[in-house]
C-alpha cells in the first residue's frame, strides 16, 4: 500500500474506519437459523461472539450473569464501583442526574474511594455461583496490585484492558509490568489490549496472551483522539492485527491467539464489519448501555472519564432502546441496528453463504 503525502516532511498510509468499508454478497446465500455465531477462546465456549466491556454503565454482576446466561461473556471492571462500595446503587442513581462539567468532577470525587480486595472476591462469588463464565478487567497499572486477589477469588479469564497496552513500557518512575511474566505465571488464560498495529499485536502475542483487543481512541465515551490525537481506524487496524495473529501462527508452530475489536462498535453492522475483517468477536459498550436495565440508567462512561489528572472521556447520554435480551436478539423496533445485535449478525452471514464466524472472516468487503 503506498503512503500518502501529508506535507514535505510527512508521509501517511491511508487507513480505513468501518463507514468507509462494505460486505459483498456472495452467490450462495443460507438461512439464518443454519447460522452459528459460536466461538471458544481457551476452554470456553461462548454461543455467541460478544464480550461486554468492562465498564460501570454496560456490567454489574447481575448483568454479567444475566449474559453469560445469553451466552456471551460479561467482563466485570475490577477497579469500579463494585468493587469500592458495598452497595453503588445510590450513585449510579445519582450520575444519572448530573449535569453539564458537573459530571467530570463528580466523577473523580466517586472513583478516588478506595478498591477493596474484598469486594473483588464477593463480586467474582457472586457470578461464579450463578454457573457462568467469570471474567473480569484491571488497567495496567492496577494489576500488579490486585491480580493475585483477581485470580483467588476464581475468575476463569482475566482482562489487562487500557486505552492502548504495550508488551514492552519504559517508566524511569516505577518498575513496569512484564506482561510476558505475568502471564506466565497465571492459571487462567489472560486477555489484553487495546492495540492496533501489527508490531504492537505481535509482540502481545508473544506474551502468551490468549487473546488481544484491538483499538483504541474510538467509542462514544472516549474523547483520546480530540485530548491526545491518538486514535487509528478500526477496519485496518483489525485487518493488521488479524495479519499479525497468522504471522504468529507460523511463527509459534500453531499457536493461534483470538483477536477481538474493542472501539467504534456501535450498530450491528459494525460487529458484522469487525468479524469480516479478521475479528475472532468484538467487545462491546455503548450498545448495551442503551438496555433498560443497564446499570449507568441510560448513561454512559469509561474509565478514561475520571481520570485524576487528564480525563480522555466522557459521560454521554443513550435513548434507552429496549431490555438486554432485546438488544442481544429482539424483536427490534428501531431500524439503526441498536437492536436484535446477533439477529443482524446471523443475516449478514446468511446473505453472504456463511455459517461459522470462522468462515466469516474471508468475505469480500469493498471500500466505500
Amino acid at each position: 500500500m503506498s503512503d500518502i503525502e501529508i506535507g514535505r516532511a510527512k508521509r501517511a498510509r491511508r487507513a480505513y474506519s468501518f463507514d468507509d468499508i462494505a460486505i459483498v454478497p456472495s452467490r450462495r446465500t443460507r438461512d439464518p437459523e443454519e447460522v452459528s455465531t459460536a466461538w471458544q477462546i481457551d476452554a470456553y465456549r461462548f454461543e455467541i461472539p460478544l464480550l461486554a466491556a468492562p465498564m460501570d454503565s454496560v456490567m454489574s454482576p447481575a448483568n454479567a450473569i444475566a449474559l453469560g446466561r445469553f451466552g456471551g461473556l460479561g467482563v466485570l471492571n475490577l477497579e469500579g464501583l463494585w468493587t469500592r462500595y458495598e452497595d453503588p446503587d445510590p450513585l449510579l442513581e445519582e450520575v444519572a442526574g448530573l449535569q453539564g462539567a458537573d459530571a467530570t468532577r463528580r466523577l473523580q470525587d466517586i472513583y478516588r474511594e478506595p478498591i477493596k480486595a474484598e469486594l473483588i472476591t464477593e463480586r467474582v462469588r457472586q457470578v461464579r455461583e450463578a454457573g457462568v463464565t467469570v471474567a473480569g478487567s484491571l488497567s495496567p497499572a492496577r494489576t500488579k496490585d490486585f491480580a493475585k486477589a483477581v485470580v483467588d477469588a476464581g475468575v476463569d479469564m482475566f482482562v489487562i484492558r487500557g486505552t492502548t497496552v504495550s508488551a514492552e513500557h519504559v517508566s524511569s518512575q516505577a518498575e513496569p509490568l512484564n506482561l510476558k511474566e505475568f502471564i506466565y505465571e497465571l492459571d487462567v488464560p489472560v486477555i489484553v489490549g487495546g492495540c492496533a498495529t501489527h508490531q504492537a499485536a505481535l509482540h502481545l502475542m508473544r506474551t502468551g496472551a490468549a487473546g488481544v483487543l484491538v483499538g483504541f481512541g474510538g467509542g462514544a465515551a472516549h474523547t483520546t483522539r480530540t485530548v491526545l490525537g491518538v486514535a487509528v481506524p478500526m477496519a485496518s487496524a483489525v485487518a493488521d492485527v488479524a495479519a499479525a495473529r497468522r504471522d504468529y501462527l507460523d511463527e509459534s508452530g500453531g499457536r493461534y491467539v483470538h483477536v477481538i475489536a474493542d472501539g467504534s462498535i456501535g450498530k450491528s453492522g459494525d460487529i458484522a464489519k469487525a468479524i469480516a475483517c479478521g475479528a475472532d468477536a468484538v467487545m462491546v459498550g455503548s450498545p448495551l448501555a442503551r438496555a433498560t436495565d443497564a446499570p449507568g440508567r441510560g448513561f454512559h462512561w469509561g474509565t478514561e472519564a475520571h481520570h485524576h489528572d487528564l480525563p480522555r472521556g466522557q459521560r454521554v447520554q443513550f435513548e434507552t432502546v429496549g431490555t438486554l435480551e432485546e438488544i442481544l436478539f429482539g424483536p427490534s423496533r428501531v431500524a439503526d441496528g441498536t437492536m436484535n445485535l446477533v439477529g443482524a449478525l446471523k443475516r449478514s452471514m446468511a446473505t453472504t453463504g456463511y455459517t461459522e464466524v470462522k468462515e466469516f472472516q474471508r468475505v469480500e468487503v469493498v471500500v466505500e
